[in-house]
């Protein structure tokens, strides 16, 4: 595979259809807790010893004779629909790319596969579309898809082969693009044009709180991959799916690819089997914040109990705005307690305006405008203030600068509680300690660990945890999918694992 000229390019975004927020082309642009827009050569040294498929892929590629032509690479913080305007231009800057580095001999492309824009529901079918009318169907196109993407028919048609995360929380983005490569080199190889798709839909949603790939079942669905690869079967995936997407082609899927028809067919068959047995096993134990919080308080082994927000999680279209779990908190006169982040750059001003150790009356929290969300108004001492800018140290996202603008640590007044909370001025999921320690609090001291996130935040919290608790308390992102207000899903499908079917709404 020598002397061979490649395209890579990203974009990333995935979109919850329920959210209050949207994506202007300004949420790709700027930096947060992922890169902001970089273009051309810049991509290497931005992307190095990153947790990225894009930066897996280039560590792959490098030291061989393959001509890496790097475009762009973009992501948003996940929200509700791409706005077209924001859609358009990237991907006319990515096509303007591969015309400019013309003739190539491949493209690789770092995509999430939830994206929903302004006007279509499958963004990457759409993006994958647009540059095949540049390289045409002969220039082989591989991309990385997340492990919640919502894979299309479209999507299957257009691109050569997806290599899929295979962990949540997504500690081998990186791996992942390694893998495209291979996928990729063997393409390429002896077998060029003889590679073979199969594609499966599951019928049912999985809730991303039951995704988690460190607990059965779904650590045994991601156990068997590996397993049912050989020399005839390359690539086997199983893409969970993204349920607060109101599309049609939304929920899990078994994607597979290799060189002899009958075996991929066959491996395909038999993950979609497994994962069609593993239904009855899928849990999704959410509690009441007073059940949780009261089980956090009898705690007395000395380490954090972690309360996960998981349905106000920004990681998944959440606003990280919404106080139930703040005010059940207060309510319940908790000890120890630290809740991160709520996202208010009002809040975050006015502590950087008072000074350290000043005390601020404040309308703190739920100015999104969900519905039956207000602020919490209350007295808070002004404890620290930041910049917002550290360096995250979890396994996830190691290396990773995280720039969120001017932060505060918050002491609630109440004197029957010793509630603080930690506040942002822009959204980013809480799943790194460093965002603790960068505040100046030792997370393992602590008795409560209240945080914004589903389930990425395991993978650096779990160790210092005495347990760990999902609390229902209002967002955006929806855990519970009985009751999500779908117009275009599909009928015939479930709605949660063993749960009722969808009907087509009257309109």
């Amino acid at each position: 595979m020598g002397n061979l000229r490649i395209a890579i390019a990203g974009c990333q975004h995935e979109t919850n259809t329920f959210a209050p927020m949207t994506a202007p082309f300004e949420e790709f642009v700027k930096a947060d807790a992922w890169p902001g827009l970089t273009k051309g050569d810049d991509l290497f040294e931005t992307m190095a010893g990153k947790n990225l498929p894009l930066a897996g892929f280039v560590d792959a590629a490098g030291g061989g004779d393959v001509q890496l032509c790097p475009i762009l690479w973009c992501s948003a913080e996940p929200s509700s629909y791409v706005s077209q305007d924001a859609f358009d231009r990237i991907v006319r800057m990515i096509c303007d790319g591969l015309r400019a580095y013309a003739p190539l001999d491949a493209v690789y492309l770092d995509l999430h596969g939830a994206m929903v824009t302004e006007e279509c529901e499958d963004g990457e079918g759409e993006l994958l579309h647009r540059v095949r009318g540049v390289i045409g169907h002969d220039t082989p196109l591989i991309a990385s898809l997340d492990l919640h993407a919502n894979v299309t028919e479209r999507m299957i048609a257009l691109a050569d082969g997806f290599s899929v995360f295979r962990t949540y929380p997504h500690v081998d983005m990186a791996d992942t693009g390694r893998r495209a490569f291979e996928l990729l080199q063997r393409y390429m190889g002896l077998d060029r044009g003889n590679m073979h798709k199969a594609f499966r839909k599951l019928p049912f949603l999985i809730p991303l709180s039951a995704q988690c790939t460190t607990f059965e079942p779904c650590k045994d669905i991601y156990a068997l991959l590996p397993t049912l690869e050989n020399n005839d079967v390359w690539s086997m995936d199983f893409a969970a799916g993204f349920p607060p997407a109101d599309i049609h082609e939304c929920g899990p899927a078994v994607v597979c690819y290799g060189r002899d028809a009958g075996q991929v067919e066959r491996a395909a068959e038999r993950l979609y089997r497994f994962a069609l047995d593993a239904e009855t096993r899928l849990d999704n134990p959410l509690l009441t914040p007073d059940q949780a919080i009261g089980q956090a308080m009898a705690t007395t082994t000395g380490k954090p109990v972690v309360l996960a927000d998981v349905q106000d999680n920004p990681g998944a279209g959440g606003s990280s705005d919404t106080i139930g779990l703040l005010e059940a908190l207060i309510r319940n006169r908790a000890t120890g307690a630290v809740l991160a982040i709520i996202n208010d750059p009002g809040a975050a001003r006015a502590a950087m305006s008072a000074g350290v150790d000043r005390m601020i009356e404040i309308d703190l929290g739920g100015k999104s405008g969900q519905p039956g969300q207000v602020p919490y108004h209350g007295r808070f001492k002004v404890e620290n203030t930041t910049d917002g800018c550290f360096l995250c140290t979890g396994a996830m996202y190691r290396g990773m600068q995280a720039n969120i603008g001017p932060m505060a640590l918050l002491r609630v007044g109440n004197e029957d509680c010793d509630v603080r909370v930690i506040v942002s001025s822009e959204r980013m999921q809480c799943l790194d300690l460093s965002i603790f320690r960068h505040m100046g609090i030792e997370p393992e001291r602590q008795n409560i660990l209240a945080i914004k996130s589903t389930v990425h935040f395991r993978a650096d919290f779990d160790p210092i945890a005495a347990a760990t608790l999902l609390v229902e308390a209002p967002g955006a992102h929806p855990c519970r999918l009985l009751n999500v207000p779908y117009r275009n899903l599909r009928p015939g499908v479930r709605l949660e694992p063993m749960g009722p079917v969808h009907m087509a709404r009257q309109v």
